[in-house]
């Protein structure tokens, strides 16, 4: 298999989101795509885009056609394939069981108020900066066993991780390729300092748990344990915090929603999984092919580069009725705002949880949740992260 092209698919957006307007809201360049070239390689980016959901399902189910291995990087979930991955998988799950993620709730709880109760006589929050990254920041830095009040660094290090380049031009993507490695050097050393303390003195923590752990009687390097932590930084940070923001936008933009659910709570579970299909956290997923592939008429060659538009597959009306409409108990909901597969996000039901307590509480402190007026939304520079850079709410505090 010949290597993976790495020049611009995972951080520059298609060229067809050229403007601000059309990044805030994708969906009808998506619909576009998925009618007209399902299937298309970009010579610009070199990997080709997938926008079927019959077709990006398929991508993402079958590994050893589509691979999760990079040419470059060490190796974590996210980058292996069996039978590493399951091996893997396995250890880490240890910790995010139904029981073990159940058991987070009080905390969660406890956290959110904390969050909340500061902005509350002000009626008035930046929600992204004030609550909904600090949240999921607070709960995974907890989980893996770093100090919470490192949670500044712990964002600035997350926001990179995601980061796109600002435009199309070389000299703007080897400026990425720059901050990204300063980025990754900043958080070895982070997490290098963090391992050394807890094979001294280990705690109850999952830093601990990956260090005393082995797999068929070989412990995991110092790199696969820094490597689940990178991992475990970006996905349960980054996802949950747009999951959070990303539902309050909905109702925001959709009064009607957030009065059915402030007087109906049993119902926020099902808002959640709307959300995760109408406005996902992640919109799209890199696979390299191992194999020539012939995918919807078009032969895709051993090495490239594919990237599967699971934002686009969220909203074809082939799989979901009435696909552009935010409905809040549909059902079924068969969305892959989590991926789909081997590598269905790990954390998916601790996002889950966090986004339930978050939105229960607002709603139940809150009324009239709605965008500061005059607000220009800006989106997230990212090719595969969907959300905005800010979102200043205003509210009228309940007193109950």
């Amino acid at each position: 298999m010949k290597q993976a092209p790495q020049k611009y698919a995972n951080y520059i957006p298609i060229r067809e989101l050229n403007s601000t307007e059309q990044r805030l809201f994708p969906f009808q360049v998506y619909a576009e795509l998925r009618d007209n070239t399902p299937v298309r390689y970009d010579e610009y980016r070199e990997c080709w885009d997938v926008f079927r959901y019959e077709d990006v399902q398929y991508v993402l189910k079958n590994p050893k056609l589509f691979s999760s291995e990079r040419s470059s990087g060490g190796s974590s979930m996210l980058t292996t394939d069996p039978p590493k991955h399951k091996q893997l998988r396995d250890l880490v799950n240890q910790a995010f069981t139904p029981k073990a993620i159940e058991a987070l709730s009080p905390r969660i709880q406890e956290i959110t108020d904390e969050l909340l109760s500061v902005h509350l006589p002000d009626e008035r929050m930046n929600l992204i900066d004030d609550f909904a990254t600090p949240l999921p920041v607070i709960v995974i830095a907890e989980l893996i066993g770093v100090p919470a009040v490192d949670r500044l660094k712990f964002k600035h290090w997350s926001d990179v991780l995601v980061q796109g380049a600002r435009d199309d031009t070389e000299e703007a993507f080897q400026e990425l390729v720059n901050e990204k490695r300063q980025n990754m050097q900043e958080l070895y050393a982070y997490f290098t300092d963090i391992l050394e303390q807890r094979r001294s003195e280990p705690k109850d923590d999952l830093i601990s748990l990956l260090l005393g752990a082995e797999i068929d009687g070989q412990k995991l390097t110092e790199e696969e344990v820094v490597n689940f932590c990178i991992l475990l930084l970006a996905a349960g940070n980054e996802t949950t915090t747009n999951l959070i923001a990303n539902a309050v936008r909905i109702l925001s933009e959709r009064p009607d929603v957030q009065n059915e659910l402030r007087g109906n709570p049993e119902k926020i579970a099902s808002a959640i999984e709307e959300t995760l299909r109408y406005y996902p956290p992640i919109v799209a997923i890199g696979r390299v092919a191992r194999e020539n592939v012939e995918l919807n008429g078009q032969l895709i060659m051993a090495g490239d580069q594919v990237i599967a538009w699971v934002g686009s597959a969220n909203r074809d009306a082939a799989q979901f009725e009435h696909a552009d409409e935010f409905i809040l108990d549909r059902k079924p909901n068969r969305h892959m705002g989590f991926g789909f597969g081997i590598h269905f996000c790990l954390g998916a039901p601790l996002a889950r949880l966090e986004a339930r307590v978050a939105l229960h509480t607002m709603l139940q402190r809150m009324e009239k949740i709605e965008l500061v007026p005059e607000t220009a939304l800006e989106p997230i520079q990212s090719a595969f992260v969907f959300g905005v850079k800010e979102y200043p709410i205003q509210f009228h505090h309940r007193r109950s």
